[in-house]
């Protein structure tokens, strides 16, 4: 069933522009020069400015971009959940018409990286390396307890209940971001719209593992994969220990699992911070991660 997530007044976002792709509004920002393009690709309730601090970063070497797939962010709405094939193209044809020649470093956070993957699928010379940031494996239900299976996250609070908890949480984040862009961000990701998204988009890890499945691995490119071995405030924090430690180990096992494809993998942990804080609180881990993987394109 698919839900077209929309309300009567869209925030404007704080900084960035809209490009049009398939007659809809994409919401994009860029920052640096210099290739390969680094894209982002945020995960499912998350977008694009979530990332700020790590383009920033990455700027500093080469083009960064963010962005908010349709149907997400401050992009246009569109019936959720998708097919990994439709948010691919959708990116795609964004790089494509923002005159971002590829091949690109795609950098995949969480259910991300189910998109990023379908991408590869597709386009398999367009992509240069892969930045896994806790990313998504199409065999997750390998690795992953019973806790954290969709059927499982559904008796979690709803969005009423979590609201003040999340708006304080979400202040915490983004204390270190300008302050034109704070509170915009807040107030946005604490609305009935944006936290509809991230339900709508994680009911659908089922078929995006299918989808998948029929596909070939990720393609021999550098890549390097971050664990965050932490608990983030909110739900997961009130999980008992030993179901914590089974899904830091299953993260683990999938980001081994990712790696072990490809020539160059590497696998890196990192200790005392949460799946949704990594960007926030640890820029400078990620952007080392993107400039180790862009190196190595360069000697490739």
């Amino acid at each position: 069933m698919t839900k077209n997530i929309a309300s009567a007044a869209r925030p404007a976002p704080p900084i960035g522009e809209f490009q049009e792709v398939g007659g809809r509004r994409v919401f994009v920002h860029r920052l640096g020069n210099g290739g390969p393009p680094v894209v982002f690709l945020p995960g499912a309730g998350a977008v694009g400015l979530d990332y700020f601090a790590v383009q920033q970063g990455v700027s500093q070497f080469g083009t960064a971009v963010v962005y908010d797939r349709g149907g997400s962010g401050y992009s246009d709405p569109v019936p959720l959940p998708r097919t990994a094939a439709a948010v691919a193209t959708e990116l795609h044809e964004l790089l494509h018409v923002q005159d971002l020649a590829a091949p690109y470093v795609l950098v995949a956070h969480s259910l991300g990286g189910a998109y990023a993957h379908r991408f590869t699928q597709l386009y398999p010379a367009e992509v240069a390396g892969l930045v896994w940031l806790d990313g998504f494996h199409r065999d997750w239900e390998d690795f992953m307890p019973a806790a954290a299976s969709p059927a499982a996250q559904q008796t979690t609070p709803g969005p009423e209940q979590m609201r003040p908890a999340l708006h304080e949480i979400f202040a915490g984040l983004v204390a270190d971001y300008p302050q034109h862009m704070r509170q915009p961000l807040i107030e946005a990701h604490v609305s009935d719209e944006w936290l509809g998204v991230g339900i709508a988009e994680r009911g659908s890890l089922v078929a995006l593992s299918d989808e998948l499945r029929a596909g070939p691995d990720i393609p021999d490119v550098p890549v390097v994969a971050l664990t965050a071995e932490g608990t983030d405030p909110g739900p997961q924090a009130a999980m008992p220990e030993q179901t914590i430690r089974a899904i830091h180990e299953g993260m683990r096992r999938m980001a081994a699992a990712v790696v072990s494809t490809v020539s160059f993998g590497e696998h890196r942990v990192v200790s005392n911070v949460g799946h949704h804080q990594l960007c926030f609180t640890r820029p400078d881990v990620v952007v080392q991660a993107i400039r180790d993987v862009v190196d190595r394109v360069a000697r490739a």
